[in-house]
């Protein structure tokens, strides 16, 4: 484990942040635009909602670089942007930061499916190696992979992440099956745990997909099947459609009560995904301050 790790290791839980993408739409994103660009486009709407994680006690905090991929970026015509958008993203938080939040860049998956041919091994390691160098270049402390479903994609972004040197968190989403305890393509918290220790990820974890009752199982699996450190970062609920606008029920207080039930599963991070805010981070910080 690097020594950026061991450090914030010593004081666990660590607590990340919440979702960015609901967060930059109350800024004015439109729906249907490119979060990523406004890295370059708004910069300081960016960085106000990274700045806001750190306020209500982010230690870890992302970068707004999750479809920073050229081969996500292809379907808003950005591919030429690439470099620029993730180099700014990481900058963003960085400065953000200003040193009280480490800034874990976010990578996600590139929308192409693998088995149906839609891209092919060697494409995405160019464009994961693409972001990653250029996240890197921005000053990111480590990398997350994230709301990764298929393994060979986690593997491959895994590996073109690993080569800037810096840590390495792979995380994937669980919301399938009978049990919402596997991923799209079928892959359980075990096999994904196996395999992405066995390929040096310095810390596993499961993101997005579902509530945070559903990550205890998860979590528990999670940490039985991998010596690495968990990252849980559950949705606020499961969203539902009201005016033509999606809403999350979940409260924050809800959100946080569960969370020590997280830590004893063997989380060592916990933040939100999708419908979480500023407000659920403070709310974690208070429930853990109170054990």
């Amino acid at each position: 484990m690097t020594s950026i790790l061991e450090d914030l290791l010593k004081k666990t839980p660590v607590i990340t942040d919440g979702a960015w993408g609901t967060q930059l739409q109350e800024k004015g994103l439109p729906g249907g635009e490119c979060p990523d660009h406004w890295n370059i486009t708004h910069v300081d709407s960016v960085r106000a909602v990274a700045q806001a994680y750190v306020e209500a006690g982010s230690r870890v905090i992302l970068t707004n670089t999750f479809q920073g991929n050229r081969l996500a970026l292809e379907k808003f015509g950005l591919s030429a942007e690439t470099v620029e958008i993730n180099r700014q993203g990481a900058r963003i938080s960085k400065q953000a930061a200003q040193g009280r939040a480490l800034v874990f860049a976010s990578m996600g998956p590139s929308g192409k499916m693998l088995v149906s041919g839609e891209t092919t091994p060697q494409e995405l390691q160019i464009a994961f190696t693409e972001q990653a160098d250029a996240l890197a270049e921005g000053g990111a402390d480590a990398i997350v992979i994230e709301t990764m479903s298929d393994l060979t994609e986690a593997l491959i972004a895994l590996e073109s992440a690993q080569k800037t040197g810096l840590p390495v968190v792979a995380s994937m989403v669980y919301d399938s099956g009978k049990d919402k305890d596997r991923t799209i393509m079928g892959v359980t918290p075990e096999q994904a745990a196996k395999a992405l220790t066995e390929a040096g990820a310095d810390v596993i974890g499961a993101n997005c997909g579902q509530g945070i009752e559903g990550f205890l199982p998860i979590c528990r699996r999670l940490h039985a099947a991998s010596n690495r450190p968990v990252w849980i970062k559950p949705n606020a609920g499961l969203p539902v459609l009201k005016k033509g606008k999606v809403i999350y029920n979940t409260t924050a207080d809800q959100f946080a009560a569960v969370v020590p039930d997280i830590i004893a599963a063997g989380a060592s991070f916990i933040g939100g995904c999708c419908g979480t805010d500023p407000a659920f981070i403070r709310a974690i910080k208070d429930r853990l301050s109170r054990k």
